[in-house]
């Protein structure tokens, strides 16, 4: 029995996963599949909701989803170092002053749990955290600090101001000596059973997009320009940064993200990375 609708996909609507999607509209594939683009959070709620088959999201959902969802392979948003839009912004210098109040955005989960496990494993820090609304000025009204993702990260990070600013990435990468994976694209475990032959055609179309947009990252750099400002430089120097392809680097430090969280009861349960398995080899255009 197969889905008698188009497989539907969430995109996450930050720059930083555009090389998963760029283009992925404009193919149609006779209806096969319709985008839905919102935040990480809203994506991680509509993909356990049962309101998407396939979406990218953030990777901590997967860690409490995981019996629920399986991975497509070579498809991820991570870096080893800098990530450049993940950003903790503090009034005090944290080796001066460890922040007692951090506003956290409302927008994924994977970086707030990250946050939460550095301030306690790396600086023995143990601050409030307020989940608040990406704004930069108004979080810091109330909170020594403020953490911020995606593209209202990049924005503050070119604002003139005094505040210390550390990269999630650069931090954890430093610790650690691995990389970080922010977000995964995962299927349900209930789409791909009614329908192994869309999902798989899906997960072909998106790892042909990742191949496109990595290999010739200018389209992506026009439109970075034109919708959020900010230099060609910049924004090739962001995309040539950040990794796409889930490689055993990143899926260690996953794993050890997986491991720690739980060890701070952050999760419930054990996470193991789970793959979608194809009946017949997958070719996909490189």
């Amino acid at each position: 029995m197969g889905l008698k609708r188009p497989i539907i996909i969430g995109e996450i609507d930050y720059a930083n996963a555009w090389p998963l999607f760029h283009g992925l509209d404009d193919k149609g594939m006779d209806g096969l599949y319709r985008l839905v683009a919102a935040v990480p959070s809203k994506l991680n709620g509509m993909l356990s909701a049962g309101e998407l088959d396939v979406s990218a999201i953030s990777s901590f959902s997967y860690g409490k989803h995981v019996d629920q969802y399986t991975l497509l392979p070579g498809l991820s948003v991570g870096t080893v170092g800098r990530v450049h839009s993940i950003l903790l912004f503090l009034k005090q210098p944290i080796a001066k002053a460890k922040p007692g109040t951090i506003a956290v955005t409302t927008t994924s989960e994977t970086s707030v749990n990250l946050l939460k496990i550095i301030m306690a494993k790396r600086f023995q820090c143990n601050p409030s955290y307020i989940p608040a609304e990406p704004n930069l000025d108004e979080m810091l009204k109330t909170a020594d600090a403020a953490l911020l993702i995606g593209d209202p990260a990049i924005a503050a990070s070119w604002q003139n101001h005094s505040y210390e600013v550390l990269d999630l990435g650069q931090l954890w990468q430093e610790w650690t000596g691995l990389g970080m994976t922010y977000a995964v694209v995962a299927a349900r475990k209930e789409a791909v059973e009614k329908n192994p032959d869309g999902i798989a055609d899906v997960y072909r179309l998106l790892k042909e997009c990742r191949i496109r947009n990595c290999a010739e990252t200018e389209p992506l750099v026009d439109e970075a320009c034109s919708r959020l400002g900010g230099t060609r430089d910049y924004w090739r120097m962001y995309f040539e940064t950040l990794q796409y392809d889930f490689c055993p680097r990143l899926q260690e430090g996953l794993e050890l993200y997986f491991r720690l969280a739980k060890e701070m009861e952050l999760l419930p349960q054990d996470v193991k990375l789970s793959f979608l398995e194809l009946q017949s080899p997958l070719k996909v255009k490189e």
